[in-house]
């Protein structure tokens, strides 16, 4: 089959321009490939099973898609005509070489950095612009998509564009050990803010794919007018009574203690850096009270409570924090589904609620947990799924 496919190629490549444009396989022309995976559902109860199962496979149109997202640019002659050359039983393999082609190609590499760019959210700037750098240096080279919150070295990397190429380089803002993009200057100083909230909201939504509240229990009524919903004990977090400057305990409108329970936990590990992304000894967050003070650990957390990644997971540090969300399957699963909605052109999957049910990318998340997470591996298990080829 590969001999095949390369004879397709060069056939391709010196047919020249004169019949694709009017062929029928071409991709603005509809196509041809509807054998081999028909699977529509007949009588279901559900119109949109059937209007689903209507679909039928098209990977001319799919080409150009990929293409596209891949590339930056459409199909070449070549690849276009190898495609609608090929047999019936042989175009899925055409199209599967040809998008493999598309993940080694350098265009693959800018794509990538501008992938990162709009999803990392951290704006267009040299300094921000090394976490990009560093997130599609790790996707290109095939590289544990887990090294994001992991890596000790090489955080704050560069990108030729020109080139296509990236050069390693290390994140200086005073942390001792590093954790990935956790640990990242550009990070830490465009989501400086009162007591670190809006660094732990960006690492749950960017890592996490949902919006607090992160954990979820059954109701509890605390005798307020608000009932409490977070699994942790209701008094793992600070509130005025013991301490703390703000009432996270608060039950008189909403039950701030459902988010807060989780944010509460995670947000002092963000606390020492300042509004420049430089860590130090101390905390450098501000309390937004009266007078907005220097934060105290109080503020969070009442005394004989430490950091923790989720209920019943301590991270007293970064490293450990990063090392915790290596290893949950929300973080894997919050990675697939990021390239599921790039593939089909849907918006941020947190701002735009454009969630991905568990149940269609099953197969692509348990074969990227397989793989070592090799994030470049789930493009192309997106980009060949039968739902990216089906119209």
């Amino acid at each position: 089959m590969k001999r095949r496919i390369q004879q397709l190629l060069f056939a391709a490549a010196i047919a020249g321009g004169a019949t694709a444009c009017g062929n029928s396989d071409d991709p603005a022309g509809g196509d041809d490939d509807v054998t081999g995976d028909e699977d529509a559902g007949v009588g279901s109860a559900d119109e949109w099973d059937d209007r689903l199962g209507e679909r039928e496979i098209d990977y001319s149109a799919a080409l150009r898609i990929a293409s596209l997202r891949l590339t930056g640019d459409l199909p070449s002659l070549v690849e276009v005509k190898a495609l609608g050359d090929a047999l019936a039983v042989e175009k899925r393999s055409v199209y599967e070489s040809i998008v493999r082609g598309y993940l080694d190609d350098p265009r693959f590499a800018g794509q990538m950095f501008r992938f990162w760019q709009d999803t990392l959210k951290l704006g267009d700037d040299p300094e921000f612009d090394t976490a990009a750098a560093f997130a599609a240096q790790v996707t290109v080279e095939e590289r544990p998509y887990t090294e994001l919150l992991t890596a000790a070295t090489g955080t704050c990397a560069t990108f030729d564009e020109g080139l296509g190429t990236f050069a390693a380089a290390d994140c200086a803002n005073g942390v001792t050990t590093h954790a990935g993009l956790l640990s990242h200057p550009g990070a830490m100083r465009q989501y400086y803010g009162n007591l670190a909230f809006r660094r732990t909201r960006w690492v749950q939504e960017t890592f996490a794919c949902t919006a607090f509240p992160a954990e979820i229990a059954d109701a509890q009524d605390l005798g307020g007018n608000a009932l409490y919903t977070a699994p942790w004990p209701f008094e793992s977090i600070s509130g005025t009574a013991n301490g703390g400057l703000v009432d996270f305990r608060d039950l008189s409108a909403v039950a701030c203690a459902n988010c807060h329970a989780t944010m509460n936990h995670m947000a002092p590990l963000f606390a020492n850096f300042d509004e420049d992304g430089q860590y130090g000894p101390a905390i450098a967050v501000l309390s937004p009270t009266p007078g907005t003070p220097t934060a105290s650990m109080l503020d969070w957390l009442p005394v004989g409570e430490g950091p923790a990644w989720r209920l019943g997971v301590a991270t007293p540090d970064l490293p450990t924090l990063g090392a915790a969300m290596a290893t949950d399957p929300m973080i894997s699963e919050c990675a697939v589904a990021r390239v599921w909605n790039w593939a089909m052109g849907k918006g941020d999957i947190v701002d735009t609620l454009s969630t991905v049910p568990s149940e269609v990318i099953t197969a692509q998340v348990a074969d990227f947990q397989a793989g070592n997470h090799v994030l470049k591996d789930a493009i192309f298990a997106v980009f060949t799924a039968d739902d990216f080829v089906k119209f």
